[in-house]
């Protein structure tokens, strides 16, 4: 996918000039390679301190990271003539690799654009090809992507390139797609698997509102088998497949897509349905998705294996990342003119697939456990009893706070990051009557609409209980709430200068047990 191309807007604002809609907080709150890789955020600039950021121009949408040599391949589209194109100059694939997935290399451009007549390229995935069924030799590393030679036109097709020197240059397997355009507007990113059961590759195929399955023998002819179709959520982007077992042995395919749901008042993030996969259809749990974000930046999230050391694939545990940003307001980021880059990424997240009390199996996210060997500091504050408001002797633009949350009567209660030194700035994360939230209404963001500045996910009051990991940066608020049953992902520009930390109640008193701040250095 290489972005909702005719909506493009050059606005490249400032972040003195963004969030003009002083949003009220609804009662929750009270009144790359290493050389060069991106120098650390200066006092008065915006790169995030660890999560991955592009070295310069314009990043989106993440590709699928595969396992080569002891160390993941993490492609992305990169557009090096955003400043002076827009995001309609074009996108390659450009190469970070990383052994622990908190720190990257990065290893530049990997797939070119405009090698061919076909132009840029999109979106789609790259596997290992272990058996040479393409016939570009056993380990060849095969990238599917979408190309569309006319914009004018139903040109959108999938086209094949390969790699023999493990995945680092790609050559294109001629200038004909592998999969033609039926005739159809939307008919993108590919997302292919092996199925070993049957001895062949499957692709999951976004199709406007369907998903559609292909099989092929050897990753250049591929044959319809069926699709997937769900009305209501948008367009869908980016499709995602793959087979969990969940913590009480049960086994479960899911499938995911990157959907929009603000119409319904769900997600803009990433859909997704438990359900059986007999190698050509998808038979859902139940027939309404359920989100792995409901914050309002994480699209074009890839999930993908997680390995051991040894290579061995844990088939009760992948991994995830998002692209921090959402195309209503793409380009709406001081770091471009602050730090010359337009592009950043969530956290590496490790899910499981669970069951809660009521039987329905889900997807939980954690942050990835590779940020524990990059802790450069640990602030321990133990139970921190609080009533109304507490400024905690904490300051920081980049840290993670985790936190039990427990009261007996509150109206509501949690945290204020990035808040300025009069109070009157903060982003916001905690509970409230039967929901749990995340507001960003209080410092500058890019919804300047002022309509996407809180998100909201269901709540236990009568729990008494929540659990908090809240991952700070620069430009981003990632909370995981219930041990991850629910996240929430979340771009915001707080001025750099406000770096204070506070907790707060309303109508009551809460305890924030056994709360630690960790720093990173990655």
């Amino acid at each position: 996918m290489p972005g909702e191309r005719g909506t493009t807007r050059r606005t490249l604002l400032r972040a003195t000039g963004l969030g003009a809609a002083a949003v009220a907080v609804p009662a929750a709150a009270p009144a790359l390679t290493r050389a060069p890789r991106p120098a650390p955020a200066a006092a008065d600039g915006y790169r995030a301190e660890y999560h991955l950021t592009v070295p310069d121009q314009w990043k989106n949408d993440p590709q699928r990271p595969v396992w080569v040599n002891g160390e993941y391949l993490y492609y992305y589209l990169y557009n090096a003539d955003y400043l002076t194109g827009g995001t309609t100059a074009g996108t390659a694939w450009r190469l970070a690799t990383s052994t622990d997935l908190a720190a990257f290399e990065d290893r530049g451009i990997a797939v070119p654009k405009d090698t061919t007549a076909n132009g840029d390229v999109w979106s789609g995935c790259a596997v290992v090809d272990t058996a040479n069924t393409a016939g570009f030799g056993a380990g060849a590393v095969v990238v599917l992507a979408t190309m569309e030679p006319d914009p004018n036109a139903h040109t959108q097709a999938q086209y094949l390139y390969y790699s023999t020197d493990g995945g680092r240059t790609f050559t294109p397997h001629g200038t004909d797609p592998v999969l033609a355009n039926p005739g159809v507007k939307d008919f993108r990113d590919p997302k292919v698997i092996r199925d070993e059961e049957r001895g062949r590759w499957v692709m999951a195929l976004a199709e406007h509102t369907k998903v559609g399955f292909y099989h092929s023998d050897d990753l250049k002819r591929w044959t319809y088998a069926g699709g997937f179709v769900r009305e209501g959520l948008g367009v869908f982007e980016c499709p995602d497949l793959f087979h969990l077992t969940a913590d009480d042995g049960t086994g479960r395919w899911v499938l995911g897509v990157s959907a929009n749901g603000k119409g319904a008042g769900l997600p803009n993030t990433y859909a997704y349905w438990t359900g059986a996969f007999d190698g050509t259809a998808f038979t859902p749990d139940a027939a309404d998705p359920q989100w792995l974000d409901h914050g309002f930046d994480w699209y074009a999230a890839v999930t993908f294996e997680r390995r051991s050391a040894g290579g061995s694939i844990d088939p009760r545990t992948r991994y995830a990342v998002g692209w921090l940003n959402n195309w209503e307001y793409a380009n709406v980021t001081p770091t471009i003119e602050a730090d010359g880059f337009n592009g950043t990424d969530s956290i590496v997240r490790e899910i499981t697939l669970r069951r809660d009390a009521g039987g329905t199996l889900y997807l939980a996210s954690r942050p990835t456990a590779g940020l524990d060997a990059h802790v450069s500091r640990t602030v321990p504050l133990g139970d921190l009893d609080v009533t109304g408001h507490r400024v905690l002797d904490y300051t920081g633009t980049a840290y993670e706070l985790t936190t039990e949350l427990t009261w007996d009567q509150v109206t509501g209660a949690g945290l204020q990051m990035r808040r300025s030194a009069d109070g009157a700035r903060h982003v916001d994360a905690g509970v409230y009557g039967t929901y749990a939230f995340v507001n960003r209404g209080g410092v500058p963001n890019p919804d300047a609409s002022g309509r996407w500045q809180e998100s909201r996910t269901p709540l236990d009051p009568a729990a008494r209980r929540v659990t908090m990991r809240v991952l700070v940066d620069r430009t981003s608020v990632e909370v995981f709430f219930d041990d991850g049953r629910y996240t929430h992902s979340a771009e915001a520009f707080p001025n750099p200068a406000d770096t204070g930390l506070a907790l707060f109640t309303l109508d009551g008193t809460a305890v924030f047990r056994n709360t630690v701040i960790r720093e990173f250095a990655v």
